[in-house]
């Protein structure tokens, strides 16, 4: 490996020959300047990786060689280095983008800690990682094996997204695929432990389950309400907890999160049944059998969840909330737009409900358009991709203006999505729901052994299309291939994100409380 090579600049450079010896004797490669016209000079005719430069000099002053710098090399670190504690020099010097202030006399710990902070800290940082995890990977392992129940999947759960973020940022890639080892583990083990508890907690014969779709308002939203102020609920559908821990540093410029949980989305995790079910309260045969006319099968034609409004109305009058509400949907960058003007009026309300379907809208791209798949190849560029929306969305605007009007939100989203990786056969009607992580009709054929199947949908409180109908849900991150064209279906599939089955990715999603700043 090279040499670290660094320039100083500093008039009175002489005088630090025990500094220069000593990074030396550390490794280092120093090149000196007695003035900021000569280090310029030396700038251009050799490649350095760090420059120390002195603030005071006579000629060509440090801020004066730093804009210069700066100008033709806005990349290159420079450690100002100054005798001079005003606050004005301090300004001027970060605001030319230094990497670090040091007031003299500096030490030489000072100036190895600096070149450490700015030339080794992700290497460092790395490594660090690096060595954390592999203390924890027994840990977390021992938590998968030891029959957790459904909190303690939320906390294996979230510390696998913690390293998975964390390790993301290292070069090292054989321990990315460790943790994307243990991730599949946990996926696998999770898959059984739904089809073990997952009827009877819809069935109400367990004593003990989690907060699922039905009843996250009312566990959630509802008691909010109680404040004497405005509450906004903003749904970004299909919203996976990673990503919204890589979008949370962004809200937290103008939001405190006073609450984060995660919640179980039903089954299927698609937004006809999962969102349908988080606003009416209900799970989804209990809509078609309450209100017929707000439910549309998967035979039917036409948006599934055009009544949201509609339930979201029914739910608060049953558990008497009789407050003013407002409903709205973004589908499309011009809705986002008409909306932002909008807001204002919506602060008249006790309860202002926002979806946004841009993930959602994300995901089907990827999945048809070449570009975004190679925008966004895997879990890193996915979550990139997304982030980068967000922050120039019109989401991004909306919150920014509540948080200057003092209002409180609530940030959720309806399931998530998986990176669908194996495909499992099976043969159905024409009648067969196209969904790649759940099937259902009346006449599928499939192995059993490959999926988690629902023989009575009533069982799961889900509608049958027919008298003989079933339903089959993919496990961990399987999808669903026709016989028929096999070859071409699971090149085309493979690698893009899904959501209708039993992952941790699409099951236990976000739900956070946000006080303004």
């Amino acid at each position: 490996m090279d040499k670290i090579k660094i320039l100083w600049v500093d008039d009175e450079i002489e005088m630090l020959k025990p500094h220069i010896l000593f990074l030396e004797q550390k490794g280092y490669d120093v090149d000196t300047s007695n003035n900021g016209d000569d280090g310029l000079e030396m700038i251009m005719n050799n490649v350095y990786d760090i420059i120390f430069l002195d603030e005071n000099m006579p000629g060509l002053t440090g801020i004066e060689t730093l804009e210069q710098i700066k100008a033709k090399y806005p990349n290159l670190p420079v450690v100002m280095i100054t005798k001079s504690e005003e606050e004005s020099i301090m300004e001027d010097a970060i605001g030319s983008n230094i990497a670090d202030f040091l007031i003299k006399p500096v030490k030489p710990n000072q100036i190895l800690l600096s070149l450490k902070k700015n030339l080794e800290n992700k290497k460092l940082v790395s490594e660090k990682t690096t060595f954390s995890y592999q203390q924890e990977f027994r840990n977390i392992s021992f938590e998968i094996s030891n029959n957790p129940d459904y909190m303690g999947w939320l906390d294996i759960y979230r510390k696998l997204t913690r390293w998975e973020l964390e390790l993301e940022k290292s070069n090292d890639e054989s321990i990315l695929e460790i943790m994307q080892f243990q991730k599949s583990e946990a996926n696998q083990v999770f898959s059984r432990f739904i089809e073990n508890n997952y009827l009877d907690w819809v069935g109400g014969r367990s004593k003990s389950y989690p907060v699922m779709s039905p009843n996250l308002l009312k566990e959630k939203v509802f008691p909010l309400l109680d404040d004497n102020q405005s509450l906004f609920l903003i749904v970004i559908d299909n919203l996976r907890y990673d990503q919204w821990k890589a979008v949370q540093p962004v809200v937290e410029e103008f939001f405190r999160v006073e609450q984060e949980d995660l919640y179980y989305s039903i089954l299927p995790t698609t937004t006809q049944y999962a969102r349908n079910a988080l606003f009416a309260g209900l799970m989804p045969l209990e809509i078609a059998r309450k209100y017929p006319k707000y439910w549309k099968g998967e035979e039917e034609e036409g948006s599934k969840n055009q009544f949201e409004n509609e339930l979201l109305g029914e739910y608060l009058k049953r558990y008497g909330r009789d407050v003013r509400y407002s409903y709205n949907k973004i589908l499309n960058l011009n809705a986002g737009r008409k909306l932002v003007d909008s807001i204002p009026n919506l602060l008249n309300y006790k309860l202002s409900v926002i979806v946004y379907n841009f993930v959602d809208m994300l995901s089907h791209a990827r999945t048809e358009m070449e570009i975004i798949r190679e925008l966004a190849n895997d879990e890193k560029a996915y979550r990139s991709l997304m982030v980068s929306w967000f922050k120039n969305s019109s989401l991004l605007d909306i919150i920014r203006y509540l948080a200057g009007k003092k209002v409180n939100i609530v940030i959720t989203t309806d399931h998530g999505s998986v990176r669908s990786q194996d495909p499992v056969k099976v043969v159905g009607d024409r009648n067969t729901t196209t969904n790649l992580r759940y099937k259902t009709g009346k006449s599928l054929n499939y192995n059993p052994r490959e999926v988690f199947e629902v023989r009575n949908p009533h069982d799961a409180f889900l509608p049958r299309t027919n008298v003989s109908s079933n339903y089959i849900f993919c496990r961990k991150n399987d999808f669903f291939a026709y016989p028929n064209n096999y070859n071409y279906y699971v090149n085309y599939y493979r690698n893009t994100f899904q959501h209708g089955g039993v992952s941790l990715e699409e099951m236990l999603v976000p739900v956070a409380y946000l006080r303004a700043r």
